[in-house]
């Protein structure tokens, strides 16, 4: 796509992005640099983790519990519906081998 090709606005909307100059060229736009961030150590590293997990809503045992009993239903649900497809693919792959 060439810069012929954009209508006034999409130019106008480039030149305030500083991504065309004020001759309508293309510029490039400067590289970012990495930030220089110290690493810190095990046990700052450790507080703030612990000081983000108080900051996390944890839920009460009824919603856990209701929650894993959906989670099992739905698996148990979910395994006996793709074995019995097994099962009724199988019967079907053996009737039609057996027939030939």
């Amino acid at each position: 796509m060439s810069l012929d090709d954009l209508n006034r606005e999409q130019k106008r909307q480039l030149r305030k992005m500083g991504a065309l100059d004020e001759e309508g060229r293309a510029t490039r736009a400067p590289r970012q640099q990495k930030k220089n961030q110290e690493r810190v150590g095990v046990l700052q590293y450790l507080r703030e983790v612990r000081e983000e997990m108080r900051k996390v809503a944890w839920p009460k045992r009824p919603e856990v519990t209701r929650y894993s009993i959906v989670v099992v239903i739905t698996v148990v649900f979910l395994t006996a519906l793709v074995g019995g497809f097994d099962y009724l693919f199988g019967q079907l792959s053996e009737w039609f081998y057996r027939a030939s």
